[in-house]
C-alpha cells in the first residue's frame, strides 16, 4: 500500500529523521524536474540527513562551550596592528595543538584581540568535533571559592573533561583568592597529565603570576607544566576596543 505524504512525514519523524523530513518534498520536485535517477535522489536525501544532524551536534557543542559569540578571523582586522603574531594565530586554528595535547599562552596589552583569537579557536575546535569549556577566568575562580566541598570537586571533574579549555582574562583583578589558585594549579597539573590542551588569556606577562597567586612555588609549578609543551603568542600594538570607542564618537558627533 502507498503511503501519502502525509503519512510519509510522520513515519519520518518517528524514526527521527527530520533532515529528510524537512527537504522530502523538496527533493521529489527536484527529481522530477531534472530527471534525475533514484540514485541520485537517494543520495541526496541521504546527505540532507547527514547534514541536519551534524549540525545538531555543532549545536549542542557549541551551547555546551561556555561561548557567548561564534567568532572566526575571517573577522578580524590584522591591519590595524601589523605585528600580531598572525602567522601562529592561523596556526592555532588549525588545532594541531589540541591533538598533540599542548597549551597556548596569548599574553599582551589589553584591546589587542587576545580574547578574539581565544574564541576563534575555541569555536573552531567545537566545528570539528571537540568538547571544548571556555571561562572568563576571574570569575570563574571566584565562584569556585564560593562552592561548598563538593560543588568544587564537581566544578574540577566538569573542566577537566573537554579537550580544550579556555581560561580568559586570567589575572584580570590581578589576584584571584587562595582556594582559586589551588584550583588553577589543580586544573594545570590534571590536564597536563590527561594531556588536554588549555589556552589561556591575559594582560599579565608571566614573570608577575607569582605575585598575583601569591605563592612563588605555585606559580613555578602551573607554568612549568603550562609552559611545557605550549605556543606562546605575544600581543602588542594598539587597543581595537579604543579604536572603535572613537569611531562611535565620532558618528555620534556627526550624527549631532
Amino acid at each position: 500500500m502507498t503511503m501519502t505524504m502525509t503519512e510519509i512525514d510522520r513515519t519520518l519523524r518517528e524514526l527521527r529523521l527530520s533532515g529528510i523530513s524537512a527537504t522530502l518534498e523538496t527533493r521529489i520536485v527536484q527529481a522530477q524536474a531534472c530527471e534525475q535517477s533514484f540514485i541520485e535522489t537517494f543520495s541526496l536525501i541521504l546527505q540532507d540527513e547527514l547534514d541536519r544532524r551534524r549540525s545538531r551536534l555543532i549545536d549542542r557543542r557549541y551551547a555546551k562551550s561556555g561561548l557567548d559569540e561564534r567568532v572566526t578571523l575571517n573577522d578580524f582586522d590584522w591591519r590595524f596592528n601589523p605585528k600580531l603574531p598572525r602567522q601562529a594565530s592561523f596556526e592555532l586554528l588549525t588545532l594541531k595543538f589540541i591533538a598533540e595535547g599542548a597549551n597556548a599562552l596569548l599574553i599582551g596589552k589589553p584591546g589587542t584581540g587576545k580574547s578574539h583569537i581565544a574564541k576563534a579557536v575555541a569555536y573552531q575546535a567545537t566545528l570539528q568535533g571537540h568538547q571544548v569549556r571556555y571561562l572568563e577566568a576571574d570569575e570563574a575562580f571566584g565562584q569556585y571559592s564560593l562552592g561548598s566541598p563538593d560543588e568544587q570537586n564537581k566544578i574540577l571533574r566538569t573542566l577537566l573533561e573537554p579537550d580544550v579549555l579556555i581560561l580568559d582574562d586570567l589575572f584580570l583583578a590581578r589576584r584571584i583568592a587562595p582556594v582559586g589558585a589551588e584550583l588553577l594549579q589543580a586544573l594545570v597539573h590534571q590536564r597536563y597529565k590527561r594531556r588536554r590542551s588549555i589556552v589561556v588569556t591575559s594582560n599579565r606577562v608571566v614573570q608577575d603570576w607569582a605575585t598575583y597567586l601569591g605563592d612563588t612555588t605555585m606559580s613555578t609549578t602551573i607554568l612549568d607544566r603550562l609552559m611545557h609543551r605550549c605556543a606562546l603568542l605575544e600581543f602588542e600594538g594598539k587597543s581595537y576596543r579604543l579604536k572603535e570607542a572613537a569611531a562611535r564618537l565620532a558618528r555620534s558627533s556627526t550624527d549631532d
